[in-house]
């Protein structure tokens, strides 16, 4: 999906200002806007609450975000903004997942209510399909952080197992994203320079346990 999405962004790019000027384009990045706002002062809006924010119809929200979940993955796209396109050229791990913990969580915390909102959302449709009322609605989803951390740990494919590089980039996901700010800032009350020092330590601990491990296994015995 990363892929793809960098694909379209760049198709996007290329067709020029002239298309990002359409009115099309304005009414989109209108609902977006009034979305984000919402999402920032911490609800998760319908798309009929958008459209009325947005002063547009239903019917033409609709025809551009067709259900809510389509429509609050669009804001977290929005939000995440650069971070989807981290890139590095750091041949260290270690120097990977810190430059990717640095750069990110500054967004993170600005954009904190709307990732917040997000993950409320994801919980509430959990919670309807438990009990079989979530009916034929759109599930959001949430993988952004999948793609990321498997490029942050790109260097120890040849030092780890498929196994053992997936298996680090899963515990890393633990110290990534906005449950890193509800564990660490809402529970333990860190500020947000302390909670990523905190989340530093801990990958580099991770990155440190695995290449152990690795190498470990393949000492002679």
């Amino acid at each position: 999906m990363p892929v793809l999405r960098q694909r379209a962004k760049t198709a996007s790019t290329e067709k020029g200002e002239a298309t990002e000027r359409g009115p099309r384009a304005r009414t989109r990045r209108l609902m977006l806007q009034s979305a984000t706002a919402l999402m920032q002062s911490g609800a998760t809006p319908s798309v009929s609450e958008v459209a009325e924010a947005a002063g547009v119809s239903r019917a033409t929200a609709y025809r551009y975000f067709p259900s809510q979940a389509v429509l609050v993955h669009a804001v977290v796209d929005e939000a995440l903004g650069p971070i989807l396109d981290w890139k590095t050229d750091e041949s260290d791990t270690r120097a990977r997942v810190k430059d990717l913990l640095a750069s990110s969580m500054p967004r993170i915390n600005e954009f904190e209510a709307t990732f917040k909102a997000a993950l409320k959302l994801s919980l509430d449709q959990w919670a309807r399909r438990q009990v079989g009322t979530l009916g034929a609605e759109p599930q959001f989803t949430r993988g952004h952080r999948v793609d990321l951390l498997m490029r942050a740990t790109r260097p120890m494919a040849d030092t780890l197992s498929r196994a053992q590089r997936l298996r680090l980039s899963q515990a890393l996901s633990l110290i990534f994203g906005v449950e890193l700010i509800i564990v660490l800032r809402d529970i333990w009350g860190l500020a947000a320079a302390e909670a990523e020092a905190v989340a530093q330590w801990a990958a580099l601990a991770l990155v440190n346990a695995a290449e152990a491990e690795a190498a470990g296994e393949k000492k002679p015995r």
